[in-house]
């Protein structure tokens, strides 16, 4: 019956003009939407937070591309499953000479041996895979099998892409029971921060509004928060709270909130988080929203993991409340988040550059003979500690890839970068 059908499936797009969220994607001109133009696809990793809509895009693409298909889960998949289902795609692109779409949900926990597996398959394009992940798959994934896919990174979905699905579901709530649905705005807006950028965790709790719902009380943000605090009671650190959790605790410290901090630190602490997991995410937020701005953060952070290995639980957990509170109280600054975003496409660009004669080593007689070495300075052998020496390849037209802000001590390093600058336009000038 149409009605046993969970919401979030029933909702479910089935082509690109009614899937919401990911333009980067699939908006005119952009990669997913060029393949099934084209009618070509490559083996893909689908990178990003539940409920963002990768498995529905890639049933989509099967759909568009009218691809022979297979769905599995690494989850409860054994190796000797991924064989055989292996053998058989290689036999469908015999038959048909169409390779067999490999859809692989949660693709990141099959171990090595299993992700090996497909090598050979993909290689030989017997299958195209399509691999889902909530893991950065850098650090998940089998660099040799990582090579051969294109990894494409899905975002949380927006408040205005929340808001259009939770009006679909409200028409489709309507047409079913052939009446009008009424919900405030207040109510909209507590489901979608409720929602942080996830879609099924949103028609999920939709459902269980429009299944509790009698026609003859309104819906009020207090009942809708009781149903919130009914359903979250329970943490779940293998599944989507996991992951919700831990980014309200990001977002919390990067807005210099100790309280928030605090707050989700400790929802994820007494719901029983592995601690490592949250001390992992407090390193990286360390470099990604602090900085140079404080670069003490990063040792509390390295001690209190150290710290923790040491005494355990529950002993050690006060060590990720302290980091928290520094953390959260820091100076600010993402000035080498921006850069590494800066200096990747940046490397693609320049990738073929060659390393200036004059910085490489005469370490061996072709070098030497090649003229390695010559004109090159020695930066200590001079008063000022450097020279107007280039070093950087002439083809590189790019500058300042790296521009601190004026907070905690990143004001110095930016006042001992504009020290250096100084000194060798002085230089320049004397030459």
């Amino acid at each position: 019956m149409d009605n046993m059908i969970p919401l979030a499936d029933k909702l479910r797009p089935v082509g690109l003009d009614t899937f919401i969220g990911q333009e980067h994607l699939v908006g005119r001109g952009k990669i997913i939407r060029s393949f099934i133009e084209n009618g070509k696809i490559n083996s893909l990793i689908f990178w990003g937070p539940p409920g963002t809509g990768k498995t529905t895009l890639s049933r989509i693409i099967v759909r568009e591309l009218d691809l022979p298909s297979m769905e599995f889960s690494a989850t409860i998949s054994k190796l000797q499953d991924v064989r055989e289902i292996m053998e058989k795609a290689a036999e469908s692109k015999r038959l048909t000479g169409k390779p067999m779409v490999l859809f692989v949900d949660e693709i990141h926990h099959f171990n090595k041996s299993a992700q090996d597996a497909f090598l050979p398959y993909v290689e030989r394009g017997d299958i195209i895979l399509i691999g889902t992940t909530t893991e950065n798959p850098a650090y998940k994934m089998n660099r040799a099998l990582l090579s051969r896919l294109k990894i494409l990174e899905f975002y949380p979905l927006a408040d205005d892409h929340l808001r259009q699905l939770l009006q679909r579901g409200i028409e489709s709530r309507e047409r079913e029971n052939g009446q009008g649905f009424e919900m405030p705005e207040p109510v909209r807006n507590t489901i979608l921060n409720y929602s942080n950028g996830d879609a099924r965790r949103m028609l999920n709790l939709l459902e269980v509004i429009f299944n509790i719902h009698t026609q003859d009380e309104a819906i009020t943000v207090e009942k809708v928060m009781e149903i919130i605090q009914t359903k979250v009671s329970a943490y779940d650190r293998t599944g989507d709270d996991r992951y919700q959790l831990i980014s309200a605790f990001h977002k919390s410290v990067r807005n210099s909130d100790v309280d928030a901090a605090l707050f989700w630190l400790y929802r994820m602490m007494e719901g029983g988080e592995d601690p490592l997991f949250i001390l992992r995410r407090m390193i990286r937020v360390c470099v990604e929203d602090i900085g140079f701005a404080d670069p003490e953060a990063l040792k509390i952070c390295l001690n209190a993991k150290e710290a923790f290995e040491f005494l355990g639980s529950p002993e050690g957990d006060l060590f990720l409340t302290q980091a928290a509170v520094y953390l959260a109280s820091a100076p600010k600054s993402n000035a080498l988040y921006v850069l590494d975003k800066k200096m990747k496409p940046l490397m693609e660009k320049y990738k073929n550059t060659r390393v200036p004669i004059h910085i490489i080593n005469p370490s061996n007689f072709i070098a030497a003979r090649k003229g390695a070495g010559k004109e090159y300075f020695y930066a200590h052998d001079f008063k000022e500690k450097t020279t107007t020496m280039k070093t950087i390849p002439d083809e590189v037209t790019e500058s300042d890839f790296y521009r601190p802000n004026e907070m905690g001590f990143e004001k110095r390093i930016k006042e001992r970068m504009e020290y250096w600058k100084r000194v060798k336009a002085e230089l320049k000038k004397r030459e």
